[in-house]
């Protein structure tokens, strides 16, 4: 289970956009509407939708050995995930599977077979697996639904093998929707699901549940210090993903970079400083083309209200021609970037302008996309051919 640890108290007015990470794909969350979920008389007792929903819930085993030690070497996994249709692809979280040496899956039935990693998104913590084809019979699989549909309140049910307890049902509500963690750079392009449904280690990776039987979400992540404080990722946004990786193994993103935060009126006046409005870049990925031309990350740190910047770096005060002083501006131009297309940057710096132009090469796998100790070896990221080869196995 991933754990969030939630410190800030005050939050800017700056909004702070990792944007190396904004998905080329058009895989976004939209702000859920006052529709009805699922169709009428979903009134099933949650008994009968154990029942009907548990066969296709599976738990998921591996282990990972770290080379560099003598002691304790070996790094052992348990998560859930579920089928999603008949020819054994199981949808789960990147963390619980990614970088393993081996990976088992153990069916509703007590059957444990092999499985095998097909794609892994470890920046929105998606990954597909798959497991044998029954030769008796077909293997049950879940119905996804419809996220974008979801209220605040509505009744959900998780299904997983928290702490290795096998096929435990627990039950709550949607606490919140479209939750952007603090203190989470990864996730930000990533709005959660907030549910107070008991979600514990092991459950990730599990299906969230309407009422109807439909999965909305993938248990993926607790608040330690909170009590019934669990976060889902929205079931639209993985069935976005889910494409790239059966076809590529991955999700293709441009690497643009740098991340910082923006910079408004707001933030200036607390400053007190001679800023302009824009994109204040923190930091340059090393080796990443926003290194290689030169753009500057920042080098002072200032904390306010327990929330911190870097001060020093370039202002981004347009990409393409956009002037970057609206975060659903930024999201929607970093959204349409595309590998090999060209970012035309106008930037703030000593009290100049500067322009800078790059072609967008595709982003690697970094260090700070994989939660410690996830593996133990350099993983590049599969390619098409990898993905055919698994798929086919």
């Amino acid at each position: 289970m991933a754990m969030i640890s939630i410190e800030r108290t005050l939050r800017l007015s700056a909004v702070y956009l990792a944007l190396s990470l904004l998905a080329a794909c058009q895989a976004g969350v939209k702000t859920a509407s006052a529709v009805e979920v699922g169709p009428s008389g979903c009134v099933q007792s949650i008994p009968d939708l154990f029942q009907q929903t548990s066969p296709a819930v599976v738990m998921i085993t591996g282990q990972s050995i770290n080379p560099y030690r003598l002691r304790d070497r070996v790094n052992r996994m348990l998560g859930s995930g579920f089928i999603i249709d008949s020819d054994g692809l199981v949808l789960t979280n990147s963390h619980v599977v990614f970088g393993l040496q081996s990976l088992v899956v153990t069916l509703d039935d007590g059957q444990i077979v092999p499985a095998k990693l097909i794609g892994a998104d470890p920046i929105f913590d998606l990954a597909l697996i798959q497991i044998p084809k029954s030769k008796t019979s077909s293997l049950p699989k879940l119905k996804l639904g419809d996220s974008d549909r979801l209220r605040p309140g509505e009744e959900v049910v998780a299904i997983g093998n928290p702490l290795g307890l096998d096929q435990t049902v627990t039950h709550g509500i949607v606490s919140g929707l479209n939750r952007l963690l603090p203190e989470t750079p990864l996730s930000l392009n990533e709005p959660l699901i907030q549910t107070d449904t008991s979600i514990n280690p092991g459950n990730s990776g599990g299906p969230l549940l309407n009422r109807c039987g439909e999965v909305v979400g993938i248990t993926t992540a607790i608040v330690p210090e909170a009590q019934n404080i669990g976060f889902a990722i929205p079931i639209n946004l993985a069935k976005a993903t889910i494409p790239a990786l059966v076809k590529d193994g991955h999700v293709i993103r441009p690497w643009i970079g740098f991340h910082g935060q923006l910079i408004g009126e707001d933030l200036r006046k607390v400053l007190q400083m001679p800023l302009v409005d824009g994109l204040l870049v923190e930091v340059i990925e090393p080796g990443s083309p926003a290194e290689k031309h030169g753009i500057r990350g920042g080098e002072m740190e200032l904390t306010i209200g327990g929330s911190s910047l870097l001060l020093g770096g370039d202002i981004v005060v347009s990409i393409n021609g956009a002037a970057m002083n609206d975060p659903d501006k930024l999201t929607t131009i970093m959204r349409g970037l595309k590998v090999g297309s060209t970012l035309k940057l106008k930037l703030y710096r000593q009290g100049k302008y500067v322009d800078v132009e790059y072609k967008l090469p595709e982003r690697p796998l970094l260090p700070g996309d994989l939660p410690e100790g996830g593996t133990y070896a350099p993983l590049p990221l599969p390619g098409k051919a990898d993905a055919a080869q698994r798929l086919h196995r």
